[in-house]
């Protein structure tokens, strides 16, 4: 895990250009002795091959492999430019992540960071950060983005006879985490829980909430309620944003006439429906060959073969923690953390599906712009 000091930030910092804040990050990484001179010129070179954006308003400026020697120690230096930095084809960066590296640590560096960055909402987060201790809670994940949801509160085949035992059991779980106050259980008991059809129905408070949390309970024999089936219920106790992406996923499966999906998974399923996106189309597994993992220049390769095409194309890494992420997203691919030898499973949506995972398998035997 990388660890961050408010030394390593530099706020209200300001360039006119790309080229002018890669040099001063360089220069920083250089006072503080992570790198010896001459990486600055790694870092321009690396740049030169292809943008170090990420996306979410954030780049990850780093040197070459040939600059690798000049590393004494693996570390980061960061500037936030509240105002923003033009970094070339209209995007625009507010926090620029500059990357020494001796070996394929940066990997592990990019996964922790980009994993944290590629979440809804981050850009706007960083961009109005007032402190470094505010972008270093972002940056370790300890300012919540996402929802928490795991199989903890998933509570299936659950003896009851009506909704508000449901809803009742929904409450504890979330109270169970210590994410809900006893007046959040009442207030969420209280309110009549919401028909989101195909016998789904939703419970929510935003009452004595200390972290966005969902659980999921499905009773052990379908019942009804004011003339709707009730198959299953999604609690939200919600104190920021974090949920509104699960709420997308489920609305994706409410629309396609999916949750049965739902109401026949397993704890983990259910969990993974509701935390990832999911597709249904043309699947493929291709092996990473290239040396030093799926760092940034290969990676960009990657999503650019797959924003070649129209079809809506996923990718997880099966030697890492198996999660689905859009594979035409620079900052999900990387915060896959793939490394040499690592097997990613593809799954592609559309017309052109086959075309596409044909391309990309192509690209990844060419070795993704790095040469087999």
């Amino acid at each position: 895990m990388l660890s961050l000091s408010t030394n390593d930030i530099q706020l209200e910092q300001s360039a006119d250009n790309k080229e002018q804040a890669i040099k001063a990050l360089a220069s920083a990484l250089e006072q503080s002795g992570l790198v010896a001179t001459g990486y600055v010129n790694g870092m321009l070179a690396r740049e030169a091959q292809n943008s170090t954006f990420l996306g979410n308003g954030i780049a990850i400026p780093h040197g070459t492999t040939d600059t690798r020697g000049l590393v004494n120690q693996t570390g980061v230096k960061i500037h936030h430019f509240p105002q923003g930095v033009n970094w070339g084809d209209g995007k625009t960066v507010y926090l620029a992540i500059g990357i020494a590296a001796k070996s394929d640590e940066h990997l592990g560096i990019l996964k922790q960071l980009t994993k944290v960055l590629s979440a809804e909402g981050v850009e706007l987060k960083l961009k109005e950060s007032k402190s470094a201790e505010a972008i270093i809670a972002i940056l370790n994940g300890e300012a919540q983005i996402d929802a928490d949801f795991d199989t903890q509160l998933v509570q299936l085949d659950f003896p009851a006879t009506d909704l508000l035992q449901l809803t009742a059991v929904a409450a504890g779980l979330i109270k169970n985490k210590q994410a809900l106050g006893t007046d959040g259980v009442a207030s969420m008991v209280a309110a009549d829980p919401t028909y989101l059809g195909q016998g789904l129905w939703l419970a929510k408070t935003d009452v004595a909430v200390t972290r966005t949390t969902l659980s999921f309970v499905k009773p052990s024999q379908p019942f009804e309620y004011d003339g709707q089936p009730v198959n299953a219920l999604l609690a939200v106790a919600a104190c920021n944003s974090a949920h509104v992406q699960n709420l997308k996923h489920l609305t994706s499966l409410l629309y396609n006439q999916q949750v049965n999906k739902l109401l026949t998974a397993d704890s983990d399923k259910v969990v993974s429906l509701i935390t990832e996106e999911t597709l249904e189309g043309s699947e493929a597994i291709f092996q990473i060959r290239n040396p030093h993992g799926l760092h940034a220049r290969p990676g960009a390769m990657l999503v650019s073969t797959a924003k070649g095409f129209e079809s809506n194309i996923l990718v997880a890494n099966l030697d890492g923690e198996g999660k689905s992420v859009n594979a035409k997203s620079l900052m999900k691919v990387i915060a896959l953390g793939v490394k040499h030898g690592h097997k990613l499973h593809f799954v592609a949506q559309g017309a052109d599906a086959d075309a596409a995972l044909a391309a990309i398998g192509e690209a990844i035997a060419n070795g993704l712009g790095e040469g087999k």
